[in-house]
């Protein structure tokens, strides 16, 4: 089993098993749960952008379309309208990887031609058939998360007979898409609220470890997440800071590689904490 992942992403080389990486998100949408609207103006996004790589991520994922449950979808054309202006001048202002996220080939090929390096793609290849291959026609790299449904039906009463056993089978089936495509790196993300209840999500954070057989980074996703409101009565989603803090600290000390986030500064001094802790 690997426990160097040295990977490249564009210009930068990281270790991701040398230290806890963090993925800053930057939605450039209208309607997502956290922060919709907020950065829908291209300066705003871009701004925001600078910000995120001032405040210490080590990625940057930028979206254009709402993956909430029960969000509808957009044209492709608009989600790439969205984002593309966004990533181009991003990719002329900073200086850490650029990462779409985009369940659409078209989209994606349009984000790593205008300076993204990779996709972030909630289906892991899935939802389109043509995903694998434009991420590898890029040489880019991929996160592959796990999905039960569409966001528009996954958390409509969703169902396993033993979640940590579908994860793996799904995750074994996307990284044979990938190695068949000529994808070179995966990081694999389990999906958390995506298709799963709040059991769902806690026996995965509890039993990550079990992904280690996959033999890929693996990133998490929990910032300010529905899951957190439930467990502490909270409505209001910037008022999850605790949650997201304790949820993200439980993963790296089960073996969360990258943690995605909104509030950046937060989750990078969570992870020097839990770094500083493992290594001494």
């Amino acid at each position: 089993m690997n426990d160097n992942y040295s990977y490249t992403f564009g210009k930068k080389v990281y270790d991701l098993s040398a230290r806890t990486h963090v993925m800053g998100v930057l939605n450039v949408t209208p309607d997502s749960f956290s922060d919709g609207g907020k950065y829908y103006k291209t300066e705003d996004a871009v701004k925001r952008g600078m910000e995120i790589e001032a405040e210490g991520a080590d990625f940057i994922d930028i979206g254009g379309q709402s993956t909430r449950p029960g969000a509808d979808e957009v044209s492709s054309e608009e989600e790439a309208k969205r984002v593309i202006p966004v990533i181009k001048a991003l990719a002329a202002e900073v200086k850490i990887p650029i990462s779409v996220d985009t369940y659409r080939a078209s989209v994606a090929d349009a984000a790593l031609e205008a300076g993204a390096v990779i996709v972030n793609d909630i289906s892991a290849f899935g939802f389109d058939s043509e995903m694998a291959a434009t991420i590898a026609k890029h040489n880019a790299s991929a996160v592959a998360m796990h999905i039960k449904g569409t966001p528009k039906d996954m958390q409509k009463d969703p169902q396993y007979d033993d979640v940590m056993a579908e994860l793996v089978q799904y995750f074994e089936n996307a990284a044979w898409k990938a190695n068949v495509a000529g994808i070179k790196q995966v990081i694999f993300d389990p999906g958390f609220g995506f298709g799963k209840t709040i059991e769902h999500n806690l026996t995965i954070l509890k039993n990550l470890g079990d992904l280690k057989r996959l033999d890929s980074p693996i990133m998490v996703g929990f910032s300010r997440k529905s899951m957190i409101g439930k467990i502490l009565e909270i409505d209001d989603v910037h008022d999850r800071h605790e949650g997201t803090i304790t949820l993200n600290t439980i993963a790296v000390l089960n073996g969360a590689h990258i943690i995605r986030v909104h509030d950046v500064k937060e989750g990078v001094r969570t992870v020097k904490m839990l770094d500083a802790y493992r290594k001494c």
